[in-house]
C-alpha cells in the first residue's frame, strides 16, 4: 500500500509539473493566437554541412551554415514566404564565438523551404567591417514598406559591442547596409552602447503586414533586457526615446517571479491593431530564486504585451503566462538545452499568421494562427 501511495505521489508531482509547463490556456481578445505547430513538419530549417560559400574576409570556401541555423525573420513577396535565418559556421566553440551570416529560404506554403546556397547578408570588405567582423550578422527582423522596400534590422557583432544595424532591399537577395542605427542620434551618445532586437511598427493592410507611421514618424521597439523605443524619418537612422534626464526610457522591464524574470527581448515586428499595438517578445526566465518556478530555469518562452494605439510609449498590459513554451525535443536540445522558442519572424499569408522562431539556438520552426478557425 505504501508503495502504491508513493507511486501516486510521484505521478501527481509529474503531472502537476507538466501542467505548469504549459502555455496560457485562453488568450485575451487583444492578443494574437493561438499559434499551433503543424504536426510532424518542424523543424523546417536545419544545419546543412554541404553548403559552401566563398568568404571574402578569409578568402576561402567554408561551410557557412554547418553548425546551427536559427532566429529567423520572415517576409512575403510575390505570393511566397521568405525566411531569413541566422546561420553559424564552425569557426568557434559556443554561442557568440562563431561567425553568423543571414541565409534565405523561400516557400509557396510557408512550411516547405527551398534554400539559397549562399548567404544574402554577411561580413565583407565594406564600410561595416569594423562592426561585423568576426562575429557577423545576427538575429534579423524584416518588414516591408508601402512601396515594396524591405527593411532588415539586425545585430552587428564584432565580438566587442553588439549594435543594431539596418539594411534595405527590393528583392530580399541584394541588401544595402546602412550601418548602426544610433550612430548619429544625440551626437552619437548611444552609438557604443549594446543594442539588439528591433521590432518596427507595422499594420495589416491589403492582406500584408506593412510598415506604418505614428504621427508622421516610423516607430520601433528594441532591447534585450528592457523594452525601449525609437523613432525615424527614413527607417535607417533612428533616435532613441529618452526621459527628462536624457537617459533611455525603459517602457517595460523583467518581472521577478514570472517567465520574463530575466529578459523582455523584442520579437517580430509590432502590429498596430484596433485594440492597440501588440508586441510579441521573448521572455527569459531567471535561474535563481526570483524565477518563475512553473517554467524551466533559463528557458526562453514567448509573451505578448499591449501598448496604446494613441501613444506607442504607453504600456497597457501583458500576458502573465507565455503563449508558447519549449515543448518539442528540438526546442530543448542543441546549443541551448534549457529550452528556447525565440520568435523573430511574423507574416500574414493567405489569411493566416505564420510565426517563425529559433529552437534552442539550433533550428528554425513555424507555428500557425488561423483567425477563421479561432473564432
Amino acid at each position: 500500500m505504501k508503495k502504491l501511495y508513493f507511486l501516486f505521489l510521484v505521478l501527481l508531482a509529474i503531472s502537476c509539473r507538466l501542467f505548469a509547463q504549459q502555455p496560457i490556456g485562453r488568450l485575451p481578445d487583444w492578443a494574437l493566437g493561438p499559434f499551433v505547430r503543424p504536426p510532424g513538419l518542424n523543424p523546417i530549417i536545419s544545419p546543412d554541412t554541404n553548403s559552401r560559400f566563398y568568404d571574402p574576409m578569409q578568402q576561402k570556401l567554408l561551410d557557412w551554415e554547418s553548425n546551427d541555423t536559427f532566429n529567423p525573420a520572415a517576409a512575403v513577396k510575390d505570393s511566397k514566404v521568405y525566411v531569413l535565418y541566422r546561420a553559424e559556421d564552425k569557426s568557434g566553440v559556443g554561442i557568440g564565438h562563431r561567425t553568423s551570416r543571414i541565409g534565405l529560404a523561400e516557400s509557396r506554403d510557408g512550411i516547405s523551404m527551398k534554400r539559397m546556397k549562399e548567404p544574402v547578408l554577411f561580413p565583407g570588405s565594406d564600410d561595416q567591417q569594423e562592426f561585423e567582423w568576426t562575429g557577423g550578422c545576427e538575429d534579423p527582423r524584416v518588414a516591408v514598406t508601402e512601396d515594396g522596400t524591405y527593411l532588415m534590422l539586425y545585430t552587428q557583432w564584432n565580438k566587442k559591442v553588439p549594435r543594431l544595424g539596418s539594411a534595405t532591399s527590393k528583392d530580399l537577395v541584394h541588401w544595402k547596409k546602412h550601418g548602426p542605427v544610433f550612430q548619429d542620434a544625440f551626437n552619437g551618445r548611444f552609438h557604443n552602447i549594446p543594442s539588439k532586437s528591433a521590432s518596427v511598427l507595422t499594420t495589416l493592410k491589403d492582406g500584408q503586414l506593412r510598415i506604418t507611421k505614428y504621427k508622421g514618424k516610423y516607430w520601433m521597439y528594441w532591447g534585450e533586457y528592457h523594452v525601449y523605443a525609437a523613432t525615424s524619418d527614413n527607417l535607417v537612422d533612428w533616435e532613441p526615446v529618452v526621459d527628462e534626464k536624457g537617459a533611455l526610457k525603459a517602457l517595460i522591464s523583467p518581472r521577478k517571479g514570472y517567465f520574463d524574470s530575466n529578459l523582455t527581448e523584442c520579437g517580430p515586428p509590432a502590429i498596430l491593431t484596433d485594440k492597440g499595438i501588440v508586441l510579441l517578445y521573448n521572455g527569459k526566465n531567471l535561474g535563481g530564486k526570483d524565477r518563475d518556478t512553473n517554467y524551466t530555469a533559463n528557458s526562453y518562452c514567448a509573451g505578448q504585451m499591449l501598448f496604446s494605439k494613441d501613444d506607442p510609449t504607453k504600456f497597457i498590459t501583458r500576458l502573465d503566462q507565455p503563449f508558447m513554451v519549449p515543448a518539442e525535443p528540438f526546442e530543448k536540445s542543441g546549443q541551448y538545452p534549457a529550452g528556447t522558442v525565440f520568435i523573430e519572424g511574423l507574416v500574414y499569408f493567405k489569411g493566416r499568421y505564420l510565426l517563425y522562431y529559433g529552437c534552442a539556438d539550433s533550428r528554425v520552426a513555424v507555428a500557425v494562427y488561423d483567425p477563421a478557425r479561432a473564432n
